[in-house]
């Protein structure tokens, strides 16, 4: 790292302790706020794993459009959304009460079944999070001299803190928070550095990046140039990252639980826009901030000049810090870790509850206590958020001392969490994959991912395997393709060879928690007098709501016979659901058309930007942030109108009431106000 830190280790505590201590202020109070004025209660296990499945029950939706935006760019800022909101509807349709994907693996295929998932999705989650956290524990160490270590049980501890307090409720409050300082402090950091003095515009820009070609001839890239789209070495880093991006979603069953958290008409929406505004964040900031570290890096501006970034520095994230604090100084550095701080943060709590539901709902409750109390449920939430907290701290302390960077854990992870993803997709598209396709299909696709990442590995570098040698491009490649594709045609071979049929009625038979509670409750109502229940025209919608599904519940048991199951949602639901069903799929279509063929193959050409394309491109970045800016912060506190200004309402008669309370009074008992 460089000689002198960016920051110092002050820096560094304050900001890691200071804002996990602020988050936790936050979190409680939005979470009081939440209980009094919105009847949103984070001590129920459904309002802690899923958070509208309570809501729903009652016909109300909570999780809207624009915070399901702001939500998923805080948790993965990926472009395989648009997968997620096809997958989102399907399993609205089929399995409309189910918590977790897990369940529906166990519902269709069994307990051996659902433990192979349970596993592939808490390695997915493991190294997804682990990854996170060593790579912003290795920003941090290198920003400000910070030890690694205290950096790794750092990161986690406030996250662990205001997660078990909030659920995934504080996800989705954080999220949006997170997301907002992070989108504001990107485009001043692109726009800052691009009017650099130092840089000099987008032509001063333009023209340092042609010179430095002569000096660098990229290898791989067309005539060794930075200013073209024909690179070998990037294709195979995006084709990868495109796997590992697909099992960070399709394997993460807190994006399931998202999805499941919302109605049709806002998830199909959310996932599509969330897939086209975060195309700003690389498009943007990579452009700028990359392009500028190649102009600046032998100029006496550079922090650490004349030495310039290691292999391994660039490969844990170097470059942008040192850029900043080159160009902009240490306030934008420090902002930076701000920045770094929140998008960990961010992806850590969405991990956390998902590992907490794997913990709670998939484990303890289906095979340690099934009949437990919602209560005890949310206990077990709560202590699988400190268990994960603290195992994901020890496992990227152990990647560090391992010599793991960033880049290596990018080129293994897709090897390791992507056979589950065409097998789990096929459980809600495909009735004939039998259950020892299930179990087989993925494990021998990971075996299979594995094999050809190893060999390759050793081919490429004389026989040697280790932490250097696992992490070339092609190994990688070759070893994710076969880690995805292959699952698939395990699973159909399989299947065909032993068939059978499965039934997709069953799924109707998941149901929440507590819903033969509630089902039980409407159903002593109706015995209630009708001088006893004064209800509001609302409340008497819900109340029907509530005791239309509760009868559905009741008829869809386990005992009852696959004929006399009903769907809960009636026909005009059902042809509503369809009818997104559609415009997803269509979107999916467009969107992966437009954006990995038409857009990017035929810039793959022998071509280098001229100067005027050059200007046209990164003006388009700017204006795409720019759009992605309102569409993650603006648009969803329009979206959420009403709720803040319910909570504004409540806060403010309480305060009223309050001063009317502590008001004198007069003799005649009547209260005297003063402003």
């Amino acid at each position: 790292m460089p000689n002198e830190p960016l920051l110092s280790q002050a820096d560094g505590y304050g900001i890691i302790v200071g804002l996990s201590i602020l988050f936790c202020l936050i979190i409680l109070a939005a979470v009081r706020m939440q209980k009094v004025y919105l009847s949103e209660d984070s001590d129920q296990s459904e309002m802690f794993m899923d958070v509208d499945q309570r809501e729903r029950l009652l016909g109300r939706i909570h999780v809207q459009m624009g915070h399901r935006v702001a939500r998923m760019v805080g948790s993965w800022t990926i472009v395989s959304d648009r997968l997620m909101a096809v997958l989102g509807i399907i399993a609205k349709l089929r399995v409309p009460y189910a918590h977790t994907s897990l369940e529906i693996i166990k519902m269709r295929y069994g307990k051996y079944a659902h433990g192979v998932f349970i596993l592939l999705n808490l390695i997915n989650n493991i190294f997804g999070c682990g990854s996170m956290i060593l790579a912003g524990s290795q920003l941090v160490t290198g920003m400000t001299g910070m030890h690694v270590v205290a950096a790794c049980i750092l990161i986690p501890a406030g996250v662990v803190t205001y997660t078990a307090v909030g659920g995934l409720k504080a996800t989705f409050l954080t999220d949006f928070l997170h997301t907002t300082i992070a989108l504001i402090l990107l485009i001043y950091f692109s726009l800052a550095v691009l009017t650099n003095e130092h840089v000099g515009g987008v032509s001063g820009l333009y023209h340092k990046v042609k010179a430095r070609t002569i000096d660098l001839n990229i290898p791989g890239n067309y005539q060794g140039s930075l200013l073209t789209m024909k690179s070998r070495s990037s294709l195979m880093f995006g084709l990868v990252l495109k796997f590992g991006n697909l099992a960070l979603v399709l394997m993460d069953t807190a994006f399931w639980q998202k999805s499941f958290a919302a109605e049709v008409h806002s998830t199909v929406p959310a996932y599509d826009l969330v897939s086209v505004v975060i195309l700003a964040i690389p498009w943007c900031t990579g452009t700028i901030i990359g392009l500028s570290a190649r102009a600046i890096e032998n100029t006496p501006v550079w922090f650490d000049y004349p030495n310039t970034l290691t292999l391994k520095e660039v490969n844990s994230g170097m470059v942008m810090p040192v850029v900043l604090r080159s160009l902009l100084g240490r306030g934008a550095t420090a902002g930076l870790l701000v920045l770094i701080f929140m998008a960990i943060t961010s992806t850590v709590s969405s991990s956390m509850i998902a590992v907490s539901s794997i913990i709670s709902q998939d484990f303890f409750r289906t095979y340690i206590n099934p009949r437990a109390s919602d209560r005890k449920v949310l206990k077990v939430s709560h202590w699988g958020v400190v268990f994960h907290g603290v195992f994901m701290a020890g496992f990227a302390i152990m990647l560090q001392y391992a010599g793991a960077t960033n880049n290596w854990s990018t080129y293994f992870r897709p090897i390791v969490a992507c056979p589950g993803i065409l097998p789990m997709i096929l459980t809600l598209f495909w009735s004939r994959q039998t259950t020892l396709a299930s179990i087989l299909a993925p494990l021998l696709g990971l075996a299979s991912g594995v094999a050809t990442w190893l060999s390759l590995s050793a081919t490429w570098a004389d026989g040697v395997i280790n932490i250097q040698t696992t992490q070339q491009q092609i190994p990688g490649l070759y070893a994710a393709i076969v880690s995805f594709f292959s699952p698939a045609l395990y699973s159909v071979v399989i299947s065909l060879a032993w068939p059978s049929r499965f039934d997709w009625r069953e799924f109707l038979r998941i149901d929440l928690i507590g819903d033969k509670t509630q089902s039980s409750s409407v159903l002593q109502s109706e015995n209630t007098s009708n001088e006893d229940v004064r209800e509001a025209p609302q409340q008497v919608a819900e109340h029907q709501y509530s005791k239309s599904t509760g009868d559905a519940i009741a008829r869809n048991s386990t005992r009852t016979s696959l004929d006399d199951v009903v769907h809960p949602f009636d026909d005009a639901t059902i042809r509503h659901i369809k009818k997104w069903l559609r415009i997803a799929c269509v979107y999916f279509v467009v969107n992966v058309v437009v954006t990995c063929i038409l857009w990017p193959l035929p810039l793959y050409r022998d071509y280098i930007f001229t100067q005027t394309f050059f200007g046209g491109w990164i003006s388009m970045a700017i204006i795409w942030h720019f759009g992605a800016m309102f569409a993650v912060i603006v648009y969803p506190i329009f979206d959420g109108r009403h709720a803040i200004a319910k909570v504004l309402r409540g806060i403010t008669s309480d305060v009223r009431g309050r001063q009317r309370h502590s008001a004198p009074q007069t003799a005649g008992g009547e209260a005297i106000e003063k402003r």
